[in-house]
C-alpha cells in the first residue's frame, strides 16, 4: 500500500505529533486510527486546544458531573487538571507501542503547566513536579513556557528526570538559552549518578506567528520588502537547526551522548497557514529534516495528507537564511523587539484561553449542578 505524504516524513528524519486532542479521538478509535494510517508518533495540548476541546463540547460533561458528585467538589482549576491528566493518561497509553518501538525517542503526550505561572520559576517546578508524578507516565512531556522565568525550570526539571517540551519559542537566541538549559540539567543528573538515556525534551519553535508578526512590520516598506515577505519564518527555523547541528554536535554534548543522552530536538508549532496567500503546506514541506518533529493541526495535517510533498528541505539554504535577516535589519526592522512580542502575546494568549476555560467549566458545573439530568451542550 501507498503512503501518504504525512506517513512518510518518517522516512526523512522527521516525527509527525498532532496538535490537537479531545476525550471523543481516544475513544473512538479516530486517533488510533490516524496512528496507523498517517504514522502519529505524539500528541501535543495546550490551554487553546483544551479550551475548544472541554468548554466547545459535552464530552466532558459526564466526567464533570462525576467529579460533582464526588466528596472532593473541585474548583474550575481541579475540575480542569483532573479532566486534562484522563485524557493525556489515555493518549499516552496509545502511543506506548511507538514509545517503546523506538526506544523513548517518540510517542509522548504534552500537558503544559498552567499558563499564568509563565514569569513563576518555582511555582512552576512545584506544578510539573506534581503533573508529572500524578499523570504517572513515562512518554508524558510537561510543557514549560520558555520564557526568562522558564529557563531554570527547564533545567531543574530535566535534572529531576522529567521530561520536557519547552514551547512557545520565537527567538534563536532564546532557543540557544532553552538548549544550554537542557544540557545543563543533563550534567547535573549525570554528575550525580542519575540515568539520563530515557529523558527526551523537544524545544518548540513557534512558526506561522513569525511570518505574521514580520509580514505586518515589512508593509511600509513597499516592494523593498516583498522578497523577504513569508520568508522570515522558515529562515528562523532554519538559523535555529543549524545552532541545534553546532550545539548538539559538540564535544560538550558528546560526552554526554557518551553516557546515553538524547539531543533536544527542534519541534516545530505553530504550523497552520495563517496567511491565504500562502501555500497551506507551507510549513510542513519547507522544514522537513532529521532529527526534528512537527505538531501539525488537524486541518494542516488533513492538507498535507492530500497534496504534501516530501522531500528533506530544512538543510537548504541554511546560509541564506542569515542573509536574510540581515536584510530585514537593513530595512530598519527591530527583529529583537518583534520576538519579545511575539512572546508576550503568546504567553498572554495561553493565560485568556486558560481563563476562558476555567469560567467555561464553571458554568458547566453550575448548570450541571441545577439541572442535573440536562446534557449541557
Amino acid at each position: 500500500m501507498t503512503k501518504n505524504p504525512l506517513s512518510q516524513l518518517t522516512d526523512y528524519g522527521q516525527s509527525f505529533w498532532l496538535d490537537n486532542i479531545h476525550r471523543g479521538m481516544l475513544e473512538n478509535g479516530d486517533f488510533a486510527k490516524m496512528m496507523q494510517e498517517d504514522n502519529v508518533r505524539g500528541i501535543t495540548s495546550n490551554p487553546s486546544i483544551f479550551e475548544k476541546a472541554i468548554a466547545g463540547s459535552a464530552e466532558y460533561d459526564q466526567a464533570l458531573s462525576n467529579l460533582i458528585s464526588s466528596e472532593e467538589q473541585p474548583d474550575s482549576r481541579s475540575a480542569f487538571f483532573s479532566l486534562a491528566v484522563e485524557d493525556i493518561q489515555k493518549a499516552a497509553d496509545l502511543l506506548k507501542p511507538v514509545y517503546d518501538e523506538t526506544n523513548a525517542l517518540d510517542g509522548y503526550v504534552s500537558l503544559e503547566v498552567s499558563p499564568d505561572l509563565a514569569h513563576d520559576s518555582e511555582a512552576s517546578i512545584k506544578e510539573a513536579q506534581e503533573l508529572f508524578l500524578r499523570l504517572d507516565r513515562p512518554n508524558v512531556m510537561i510543557k514549560i513556557p520558555s520564557t526568562k522565568a522558564g529557563i531554570p525550570v527547564i533545567e531543574k526539571l530535566i535534572a529531576d528526570g522529567i521530561n520536557v517540551n519547552a514551547t512557545l519559542l520565537f527567538s534563536v537566541e532564546r532557543y540557544l538559552e532553552v538548549a544550554k538549559a537542557y544540557i545543563r540539567g543533563l550534567s547535573e543528573r549525570h554528575q550525580s549518578g542519575m540515568p539520563i538515556e530515557n529523558i527526551n525534551s523537544v524545544a518548540s519553535f513557534f512558526v506561522s506567528r513569525v511570518d505574521s508578526k514580520l509580514d505586518s512590520l515589512l508593509e511600509p516598506h513597499g516592494e523593498a520588502s516583498n522578497a523577504l515577505k513569508g520568508q522570515m519564518a522558515v529562515a528562523n527555523a532554519k538559523v535555529a537547526y543549524k545552532e541545534y547541528l553546532s550545539l548538539f554536535g559538540s564535544e560538550e554534548f558528546a560526552t554526554l551522548e557518551k553516557a546515553g543522552a538524547n539531543p533536544q530536538r527542534l519541534l516545530w508549532a505553530s504550523t497552520g497557514t495563517k496567511n491565504p496567500d500562502y501555500s497551506d503546506v507551507l510549513y510542513i514541506e519547507s522544514l522537513i529534516g532529521e532529527n526534528t518533529v512537527n505538531t501539525i493541526p488537524p486541518a494542516t495535517a488533513q492538507a498535507f495528507r492530500d497534496h504534501g510533498k516530501c522531500e528533506k528541505t530544512l538543510h537548504l539554504n541554511l546560509d541564506n537564511a542569515e542573509h536574510e535577516f540581515a536584510e530585514l535589519v537593513k530595512l530598519g526592522v527591530d527583529v529583537n523587539s518583534a520576538m519579545d512580542e511575539l512572546e508576550t502575546e503568546g504567553v498572554a494568549a495561553f493565560e485568556k484561553s486558560f481563563n476562558n476555560l476555567l469560567q467555561a467549566i464553571d458554568d458547566k458545573m453550575e448548570s450541571l449542578k441545577n439541572n442535573p439530568d440536562s446534557n449541557v451542550a
